[in-house]
């Protein structure tokens, strides 16, 4: 019998099967079961015969805290073990999943406790397959593909890239953050749901000549972590990013920009006349203030002391504080300081004002920038919400709570 698994405020955490089949990228499925648990989500492990042959048991077990379960004779197994998974799982997912597990699950077998849990399951089903390229592309996986979607169930790649053998191709498996995104959007509520957020992340970069250019230390972390979790919560996100070195989150719409031009002119083009294109903007990227007055064509030579002239860029927050009519879109802008209390607190309730938006997130830039957590302020017209120190990803999720709220109001 399963045990009962209550979270420590006393309430049910979302339970995921987590399926492991016997392809050479079941290491990966360590770190998808790592990023489930770390989001609060009780995983319970479930491993074909050929997939421990990849992935030693221990590790899922140590990781997700739960006995890897494999056979439907194991001594002590009570009833009916994949009938019991299946009730217990708010969702099934099989990670890797090889051509032979879609064969089967198109042909409704119950050969393995894996394939048995799975026709029994009646929550939604995520499978990220992983095969070679020749495999994936024959007609007999792309028939089982195409029944398998046309079932409901929901594939997360795969992806081109190079597989075990050495050759490149679509084949590979996705990556265990996409994965995982996907997972996580079927478990959280979905309070965006038929919502279009925008989100600027990053840096951008303003060039002096074709070797060297004006930006700041904005690694793009804090946006992505909003985008992501809107994508989780039900919405349609346009991410504007800067240069970044992060994999985009899995389902936003990307917009790559470079300069601060750039990021207005798609912003412009999202948001649409009148703004009316969204129902929030979240303004994460760290836009650069100014930008050489003049962009040389040839790279500057070392000859001695160097004047850079600067001008101001435009404000992007604040010309769509002036261009919006009436509360919509919601503008959720970001104050990064250098000052911490109540004068970080001062610093944000100006920006709130001057730049006419609903909600500023303040924040220092020792606690924000290149890092994977942040402590932050979320300060609105009415109070001020202090939040410890947490991830970003995690962050991201009090933010949108807000945003929520907002959008009701």
């Amino acid at each position: 019998m399963l045990r009962s698994d209550m979270g420590t405020e006393g309430q049910r955490r979302p339970t995921v099967v987590l399926g492991v089949t016997g392809s050479i990228a079941a290491y990966k499925a360590a770190h998808v079961a790592r990023l489930l648990v770390k989001a609060g989500v009780r995983v319970l492990p479930v491993m074909t015969e050929s997939a421990t042959k990849m992935l030693g048991p221990a590790t899922l077990a140590g990781i997700t805290g739960e006995s890897v379960r494999s056979d439907m004779w194991a001594p002590g197994t009570a009833g009916e073990l994949h009938v019991e998974l299946a009730a217990a799982a708010d969702l099934v997912a099989v990670v890797p999943a090889t051509a032979e597990l879609l064969s089967s699950l198109v042909a409704g077998s119950a050969s393995d406790l894996l394939r048995a849990t799975l026709l029994s399951a009646r929550g939604p089903v995520v499978l990220a397959p992983a095969m070679h390229p020749r495999m994936w592309s024959h007609p007999a996986t792309s028939d089982n593909v195409a029944t398998l979607r046309m079932r409901g169930v929901e594939l997360v790649g795969p992806v081109v890239g190079e597989v075990a053998s050495g050759d490149v191709g679509e084949g590979r498996m996705a990556e265990p953050e996409a994965i995982a995104a996907a997972i996580l959007g079927h478990l959280g509520p979905r309070d965006l749901e038929g919502r279009h957020v925008v989100v600027s992340a990053g840096p951008t970069v303003e060039d002096i000549d074709p070797a060297r250019y004006l930006s700041n230390r904005s690694s793009g972390k804090m946006g992505y972590a909003v985008a992501e979790a809107a994508v989780r919560r039900g919405a349609r996100v346009t991410l504007v990013s800067g240069p970044v070195a992060l994999q985009p989150p899995s389902g936003v719409a990307l917009v790559e920009v470079r300069s601060a031009h750039q990021m207005q002119a798609a912003l412009a083009h999202a948001l649409g006349p009148e703004l009316r294109g969204a129902d929030a903007v979240i303004m994460a990227a760290a836009v650069a203030d100014y930008r050489p007055a003049t962009v040389h064509e040839a790279k500057l030579k070392r000859v001695g002391p160097v004047t850079l002239e600067l001008v101001p860029n435009p404000d992007l927050l604040a010309e769509l504080g002036r261009a919006r009519h009436g509360a919509r879109p919601v503008l959720v802008g970001f104050a990064l300081e250098t000052v911490t209390g109540d004068d970080l607190v001062s610093a944000a309730r100006k920006k709130l004002e001057k730049k006419r938006v609903d909600l500023v997130v303040a924040n220092t830039a020792v606690d924000a920038f290149e890092r994977d957590d942040n402590r932050i302020m979320l300060v609105d017209r009415e109070r001020v919400r202090s939040l410890p120190q947490a991830t970003k990803r995690a962050l991201a999720d009090r933010i949108l709570d807000h945003l929520v709220t907002l959008l009701k109001d």
